[in-house]
């Protein structure tokens, strides 16, 4: 099946008829019932030939997916079912292909879905247009636009909750490629009267409610607003708040969408302000005040509204009050200023206000614009989408000047339609070389020429009677009519010169009638000429140029004194002639494609289709006779070869392939079905098929040729279905008796195999027995000739054990007897002795035995190794006081060698450092205690291995032994200045801590001595040499925490070369500076916030160190 059979075709499935021209019958009755069976199962698009019909369906459906977007990308517009992606993709591709500028024409009346369905023409053309950042941002910009456009612009009507109360035509650029370069806007009749007053029922412009309910209370603050709708004039409040309608979720959204089409943040804030400067001048009232001459004045009344607008405007509150009060009136040499009344004041206001508003958003559109247009200046392929009211027609008879104008819009887009269609028609016949026969319509130029004629028509005399000196107002305008338009066909009035509309009671005496192509409508002349005027008095002009606001010279241009105009200025019907004049030469360049949107209830609800609404819209829209346009010549046409494709089957010759030319194929097909010549004609490319019948009975014959070839392929396919399942089974038995035998012999071969084994065990574990029998029975001889041999070797053995024992105790006996008779004889000798020496030996045996003990519990009661524990065991007995006192002393001295030994050298010089501070600063300076508990360190910048020092580190070439960051005391005010100080066995530095930068290099020969105080403080002076190179700016005065560790360190390189440096302390001594002694006083009891010393320049002669109390 070929690709374009693939999905379903307008023809395939077809709900109803997709495209009207194939209905059949064509009535009225008939095209209704056909949208409404479309319209109930959801099908809201139906063609009219290459015109797209659009029911509003007021509820989301999903026919707008990302997937949608693919089905119908690069798709023929009859391939699939009606759809506005469809025509939105053939206007795109033959932009992008063919090079053919296009426009979208979308028209329909309000709650008809002309927004929506811009907005899914432009989603469509941004989806499937090329990608990258740059041609994405163009394209968020254009669609950006959209949100800004409607909060201005559009507004809460009894028919649309979203309706667009001004036209707008949007030009997309591409380039080559089909990719976006960007857009220019055209706003149309935009309706500013609703600024100042709504219809019962509805709502002011978007923005108003917007701003008041999602802008932040510090805005709203800065406007000098409040959130309470109630408060102003100009908002109405019975239909304030909207079913289904976020007012702060929109302004958050039109706030990011003015961000990202590329407004700045003084830019949006200036908007705002203009907004709240609308809402306060509705706030303004005004009161009658007499004057002298019996004329009322008006007068503000409460003046805080006004101050407040002025305020945000910048404009001066007298300048504005007195415009409202006077109005001034110049002719070419004079000027005249008279007086408002009270009422001519509220229209001066109301005037101003719309003005105002109208003004700012034909500068956003202006604004937007500049954002949006191509950046390149290559040539471009240009698709335009119209988006414009459509016909309105009030069945109270309130239709007034902005009908008039909007239904003179849309005689000239039928019009323009009409040619457009017929020419597109024709210019497609001679192509295809179909000759072509006149078709009869109706052509609506006459009314056109009633409407817009220079000499006599409508809006000429309206001019006329608005610029003529005299009484002008609405009645001396319908006179002018009557007397002028009178004989006309399609124009109406109960006081012309034709006596048949005389007793027309349908017809008011005040209103006037035409006949357009869409029916009758009934205008009221009242508000024509105020309208058409458009009037906003010179002084508010004025005032408004002065006003300090960065917005105000740019919307009011003629307020400039400098520039009077006293041309008056053209009126509105002038002014969208024009622009409408513009529009048309413009959609005549280019290639149209027309969406017609159709309301179909005024309930705003789903599933509702009420058929008389739907039938007004489908006569103004003039839908009928477009397709009797388009069935005027041929109903249907299609090129052969998808032609061929689709009918193929209904002739045996072109089944299933045809071999030939594809126009030779459809020749055979429809000769073989014997469908009548003139039903058809052949063209060029295409088959062109008279009457709908002749397709219907083409596609009737194709579904039974469907069906039939559908039963066919059935019965095939369940033949080779069976066929190949009973292949299968076949197969799968083969394969399934294999595995079973193989199965088998493996079970069989198992159970043998298990056996073999069974009768192997039992007759090695007979064997196993009978020799453990036999090893048994050997075991057991072998043990009982052990155990008797066991017991015979013990026999033996305990009678010579026996014998043994009784030597022993013989020999024994001897023994004993020996030592007592001995024992006796010494006794008998000693006895003699024994008195002369017996106590010295007592004494003596008795001192060795305490001596013995003391010791033993002085080893038991030894104090720890560490050198600073002083505890010794106490002193037993008085007679040992010298001998406990030197064994005490030995201990310590041994101790402290066994302490010494454990030392490194490097922990033997910080000892010998901390050694020699004590020797220097003991007892001599309050400072001291606090650092024996604090190692000596020296390189404390860690000089090697910090980035920041190694500059300085290479300019030094011995190793620095000490390095520290110091304060440098100045010698003009006392302020400390940090340095880095430097210590080496040759040389003292003193260098930048932040650059590293060295600001001097003393030799230590010429420092002769250093003076420190004996408080806590760290402040210490170098004095040098006098005459040396060093001294040349004076001694150093310094400051350190490390105080200590500095000196010491000094002290110890000077000593080690055999020099000798001078460390006086003293509270009081004096310094060298330059040429100058400065005694430094350090004084007790300050500073008072702090724990630091501070120093203090007195005078010439003395510095003064505070420091602080202990």
């Amino acid at each position: 099946m070929s690709k374009m059979e693939a999905k379903t075709s307008l023809l395939d499935n077809m709900i109803g008829v997709g495209d009207m021209v194939l209905l059949e019958p064509l009535t009225e009755e008939s095209f209704i019932n056909n949208l409404k069976n479309r319209f109930d199962h959801s099908e809201i698009y139906t063609y009219i030939g290459s015109v797209v019909i659009s029911l509003n369906p007021y509820r989301p459906l999903p026919i707008y997916t990302a997937d949608k977007v693919e089905e119908y990308r690069n798709r023929n517009f009859y391939e699939l079912s009606p759809h506005i992606y469809a025509l939105a993709d053939e206007a795109y591709r033959s932009l992008r292909d063919q090079d053919k500028d296009q426009c979208i024409l979308i028209t329909g009346e309000s709650g008809a879905g002309k927004t929506e369905a811009s907005k899914l023409v432009m989603s469509y053309v941004a989806a499937v247009c090329g990608k990258g950042q740059e041609v994405n941002k163009v394209k968020e910009q254009l669609l950006q636009s959209n949100p800004v456009l409607e909060a201005f612009g559009n507004a809460k009507t009894v028919r649309n909750d979203n309706s667009s109360r001004f036209g707008k035509y949007m030009d997309i650029e591409f380039d080559f490629k089909g990719d976006p370069l960007g857009g220019v806007i055209s706003n149309y009749l935009l309706e500013k009267s609703r600024v100042v007053k709504q219809p019962r029922g509805e709502r002011n412009f978007h923005i108003f409610y917007q701003l008041l309910s999602g802008a932040s209370e510090d805005t709203l603050k800065k406007l000098k607003l409040d959130r309470d709708l109630s408060k102003y004039n100009y908002l109405s409040l019975d239909s304030a708040a909207v079913n289904g309608l976020d007012d702060a979720a929109n302004f958050r959204t039109v706030r990011n969408a003015m961000q990202i089409v590329g407004f700045m943040e003084d830019e949006v804030q200036s908007v705002l302000e203009l907004v709240a400067a609308i809402l306060k001048l509705g706030n303004i009232e005004f009161k009658p005040e007499s004057r002298v001459n019996g004329f009322d004045e008006s007068r503000v009344k409460d003046k805080n509204d006004l101050k407040e607008m002025c305020e945000l405007l910048g404009i001066e509150q007298s300048a504005l009050e007195r415009a409202f009060s006077f109005r001034t009136v110049e002719a070419r040499l004079d000027k005249v200023s008279t007086t408002l009344n009270v009422a001519q004041a509220y229209y001066a206001r109301d005037a101003l206000a719309k003005n105002l508003y109208s003004r700012l958003f034909s500068w956003l559109v202006t604004r937007i614009n500049e954002s949006i247009k191509a950046q390149t200046k290559v040539r471009k392929k240009v698709m335009g989408v119209l988006d414009i009211y459509g016909f309105e027609i009030f069945e109270n008879g309130d239709n007034s000047f902005e009908q008039f104008i909007i239904n003179y819009c849309n005689e000239k887009l039928q019009q323009i339609f009409i040619e457009l269609t017929l020419r597109e028609e024709q210019e497609e016949y001679v192509r295809e070389g179909i000759e072509w026969t006149n078709i009869e319509y109706f052509n609506n130029a006459i009314i056109c020429d009633l409407i817009e004629n220079n000499q006599n028509g409508i809006l000429a005399m309206l001019d006329e009677e608005c610029l003529r000196p005299g009484t002008v107002t609405d009645e001396t305008f319908l006179d002018k009519l009557n007397t002028i338009c009178a004989d006309h066909q399609h124009f109406e009035s109960r006081l012309s010169k034709n006596s048949k509309f005389l007793t027309d009671h349908t017809l008011p005496h005040n209103c006037f009638r035409i006949q357009h192509y869409a029916g009758k409508v009934l205008y009221r002349v009242e508000g024509f000429v105020d309208k058409n005027n458009d009037l906003l008095y010179r002084d508010l002009s004025q005032v408004m140029f002065k006003a300090n606001h960065s917005l105000m010279k740019l919307l009011f241009p003629e307020g400039n004194p400098n520039k009077v105009n006293l041309k008056r200025p053209p009126t509105a019907g002038f002014q969208f002639r024009a622009s409408v004049g513009t529009l048309m030469k413009n959609l005549l360049t280019k290639n149209p494609n027309y969406i017609r949107c159709i309301k179909p209830n005024d309930k705003k609800a789903a599933h509702i289709f009420t058929e008389s609404l739907v039938c007004h819209q489908v006569r103004y829209l003039g839908l009928m006779e477009n397709v009797r346009v388009r069935r005027a010549g041929y109903a249907f046409r299609q090129a052969y070869e998808p032609c061929l494709e689709r009918y193929k089957m209904l002739c045996k010759q072109t089944w299933p392939h045809w071999k030939g030319p594809a126009r030779e194929g459809v020749e055979v097909l429809l000769t073989d079905l014997q469908i009548p010549n003139e039903e058809f004609s052949y063209g060029r490319s295409k088959i062109f098929i008279r009457n709908p019948r002749t397709l219907f009975t083409l596609e009737n014959k194709r579904a039974q040729c469907l069906e039939d070839l559908a039963t066919l392929i059935q019965k095939i396919y369940r033949g080779w279905k069976r066929r190949t399942e009973f292949l299968l089974m076949k197969r799968s038995q083969v394969v399934v008796a294999a595995w079973y035998r193989r199965y088998a012999q493996q079970k069989k071969y198992q159970q043998i195999k298990s056996s073999t084994i069974v009768v192997q065990s039992f007759i090695r574990g007979w064997k196993a027995r009978k020799i453990l029998r036999e090893l048994k029975y050997q075991k057991r001889c072998q043990e009982a000739v052990t155990t008797i041999a066991a017991y015979w070797h013990g026999t033996q053995a305990r009678r010579e054990l026996r014998r043994l024992k009784e030597e022993a105790r013989r020999r024994h006996a001897v023994a004993v007897i020996w030592a007592y008779w001995l024992g006796l004889k010494v006794r008998r000798e000693y006895r003699k002795f024994f008195r002369a020496n017996a106590g010295k030996k007592i004494y003596e045996f008795t001192i060795q035995r305490i001596m013995q003990k003391y010791f033993l519990e002085l080893k038991k009661t030894l104090p720890s190794m560490s050198p600073i524990d002083k505890s010794w065991p106490a002193r037993p007995y008085l007679f040992l006081e010298g001998a406990h006192t030197e064994l005490r002393r030995i201990f310590h001295l041994w101790r402290c060698k066994k302490y010494r030994e454990q030392f490194t050298e490097q922990k033997k010089a910080i000892f010998e450092e901390k050694l020699e501070a004590s020797e220097i600063f003991k007892d001599k300076k309050t400072l001291y205690p606090s650092s024996v508990g604090q190692p000596f360190k020296g390189d404390y910048l860690e000089m090697k291995t910090n980035p920041r020092y190694q500059k300085l580190n290479n300019l030094v070439e011995e190793k620095v032994i000490l390095a520290d960051i110091v304060n440098k005391i100045n010698r003009a005010n006392g302020k400390g200045a940090p340095r880095v100080f430097l210590l080496t066995k040759i040389n003292l530095v003193l260098a930048d801590h932040k650059t590293g930068q060295m600001k001097a290099s003393v030799p230590l020969s010429d420092l002769t001595g250093v003076s420190v105080s004996s408080q806590s403080d760290g402040f210490f002076a170098l004095r040098l040499k006098e005459g040396s190179a060093s001294a040349a700016k004076g001694d150093f005065l310094l400051s350190s925490e490390r105080l200590i560790e500095i000196i010491t360190k000094l002290h110890r390189i000077k000593t080690s070369s055999g020099e000798q440096i001078n460390i006086d302390i003293s509270d009081e001594f004096l310094v060298q500076f330059k040429q100058d002694k400065v005694c430094v006083k350090f004084l007790q009891g300050g500073p008072k916030n702090g724990n630091s010393a501070t120093c203090k320049r007195k005078n010439n002669r003395l510095l003064e160190v505070s420091v602080p109390s202990p």
